[in-house]
């Protein structure tokens, strides 16, 4: 009979804990408030008899609510169980909290205790009810087979119906507060609570569908699943909602690391090494570490590098400065790797002599030329170790430089016209002193913001590649080299390197690698998502999506159908012969 650990145990349990904690705070509260001697041990005494009381009766009032309730089947322990237990706690707290600043901002006498008692009273009421409530729905919506215990399915539901509703109530809570005149008295803090739990339990309905999507196999025509719609709708999003959506570009982490998550729940690949490598990979790839390090290195030196550059601009005309700027970075890239370039680039771009809008301009040129050069050996970035690691055996045998051998032809003189474009560029541009104001005031708080927004960023496009690898898998493969240089340019934003990982195989032939590999390289400048260096440097300076796109996306395009030339019609070219 007691073998099982029961929900309603549970549930009966924390209400009798936090009902008999609370009662004998404020019965004990109440009794000294109203003593002119010093408590002798009576009160205290008399405070347990009857907070035990309260918890007993709590026990009793939520055990008798929940045991009718509970479906069969579903009294031991599982993930919806688990889900329903925390969001019953929550309410309960959230319930308390409001309750107590309501009453004690109507109340003109100091909280003698009665205030304590009346809201934890009123509040295990509420909790109870939100408990009754989400256990009729667990009736209503049962698990599939095989679901109804603790898998990762249901902890990755559990986890994101509490996300949704702690956002929620965070969201809807500053915005009441935003319109209200006066102090909260603890009715926003309800109408919150209610408001956001309407909409996590729409979120845990929707989900609960979404995962049953997934275990069918559906097929809508032509092959499609309910599943590639999902992950095509979460693509649309990705690539409309920055330049659409003011909130979405100012929280382009934020939003990247949601879609990553609702891809990857869609396409039902949760693991746990999938989880341990999007937490591990912005570090143990070195870009975390080395945002932080150099940010810091470049907060104490900056006013070393604007006198450096300022002695530089007296000498040298600064069309010269950018060009070997742009070519020495983007060829650099592919041994100092492309992080440590972007975060150079950025440190001198801000000491130049240039307006904000040139300066973006420069910036984005040169991330097309380290995206391309840093391609050239395993070291310069994720894409060019994913390919030598996916070549190295039979009938290429690639070493180290193998990319280098075969791409060199496109990327050199690509970097070297991006240099050139770059130096046309702020020859026409206005000029203006070498100070940067914004950041000459960063701190090493703002560091550290920066490191953690990457850190999301680079995570969130992770999650966002894994999810999207059953599109890839399905669809990409079978395209002719001529197309999928083309849907590359999803690259625009997704991490080129799981692209890459789908795409390159030793069965192809090397005019296709080319083709799928300067398709990815070219697209990856086009939007902020699309590389490394474009997030350090946005994030960095500050450049939204829409301003990124601006010239980025035109900027690619011109590059793609060049390239498209060059590498499928110029007799030179090794997709020619």
């Amino acid at each position: 009979m007691y073998g099982g650990l029961e929900t309603a145990s549970v549930i009966a349990s924390i209400a009798a804990f936090t009902g008999w904690g609370l009662s004998f705070a404020g019965v004990n509260k109440y009794l000294r408030s109203h003593s002119t001697h010093k408590d002798n041990g009576f009160y205290m005494l008399f405070s347990i008899f009857v907070s035990l009381a309260v918890a007993i009766a709590a026990a009793a009032g939520s055990k008798m609510l929940l045991t009718p309730t509970a479906p069969s089947g579903m009294d031991l322990v599982t993930g919806s169980n688990i889900a329903l237990a925390v969001a019953v706690v929550a309410v309960w707290g959230i319930s308390f909290l409001g309750l107590t600043r309501h009453l004690r901002s109507h109340s003109t006498k100091k909280d003698n205790g009665f205030i304590i008692l009346l809201a934890t009273a009123a509040s295990l009421v509420v909790a109870i009810a939100a408990a009754a409530a989400g256990s009729r729905l667990l009736t209503m919506q049962p698990a599939l087979s095989g679901m109804d215990g603790l898998t990762t399915a249901n902890i990755t539901l559990a986890v994101a119906v509490v996300a949704v509703w702690a956002i929620s109530f965070v969201g809807l809570s500053r915005h009441l507060r935003s319109h209200s005149t006066k102090k909260d008295n603890g009715f926003i803090i309800l109408l919150s609570t209610a408001a956001s739990l309407v909409v996590a339990i729409v979120a845990a309905a929707a989900a609960s569908r979404i995962s049953m999507l997934v275990s069918l196999p559906a097929d809508l025509g032509y092959g499609v699943t309910p599943v590639d719609i999902g992950l095509g709708l979460v693509a649309l999003a990705v690539l409309v909602g920055p330049f659409t959506v003011k909130k979405i570009e100012h929280n382009l982490e934020a939003f990247l690391f949601v879609m990553g998550v609702l891809s990857v729940t869609i396409a039902g690949v949760w693991e746990l090494n999938l989880v341990e490598e999007a937490v591990m990979e912005p570090v143990v790839k070195g870009i975390v570490p080395a945002v932080l390090v150099a940010g810091t290195a470049f907060h104490y030196g900056r006013s070393r590098a604007q006198n450096a550059m300022s002695y530089i601009l007296d000498h040298v005309s600064l069309k010269a400065v950018t060009l070997v700027m742009i070519v020495g970075l983007g060829l650099m890239s592919s041994v100092i790797t492309a992080i440590i370039a972007a975060l150079l680039l950025v440190e001198l771009v801000n000491c130049m002599p240039l307006e904000r809008k040139d300066k973006i301009n420069l910036v984005i040129i040169a991330c097309f030329a380290i995206g391309l050069g840093a391609v050239l050996t395993p070291l310069g970035e994720p894409l060019s170790t994913i390919a030598i690691s996916k070549l190295q055996g039979p009938p290429y045998n690639a070493g180290f430089f193998f990319l280098f051998e075969k791409l060199a032809l496109y990327v050199i003189p690509g970097v070297l016209v991006l240099g050139v474009l770059g130096a046309l560029l702020t020859g026409k541009a206005a000029k203006q002193e070498c100070i940067a104001a914004v950041e000459d005031s960063e701190t090493l708080r703002d560091v550290g913001m920066r490191a953690a927004k990457v850190y999301i960023f680079v995570m969130a496009l992770l999650l966002l590649g894994a999810g999207m690898k059953i599109i890839i898998d399905k669809y990409f493969i079978a395209i002719p080299s001529e197309v999928l240089y083309w849907v590359n340019m999803l690259s625009a934003i997704l991490d080129n390197a799981t692209l890459t990982a789908a795409e390159i195989a030793p069965s192809l032939t090397i005019g296709q690698i080319t083709a799928a590999l300067m398709g990815l390289l070219i697209a990856g400048g086009m939007l902020v998502p699309g590389n490394i260096p474009n997030i350090i440097s946005a994030n960095k300076l500050g450049i939204t999506s829409k301003e990124w796109a601006r010239l980025g996306v035109p900027l690619g395009l011109v590059l793609l159908v060049i390239y498209y030339a060059w590498i499928f019609y110029i007799p030179f070219g090794p997709l020619a012969g």
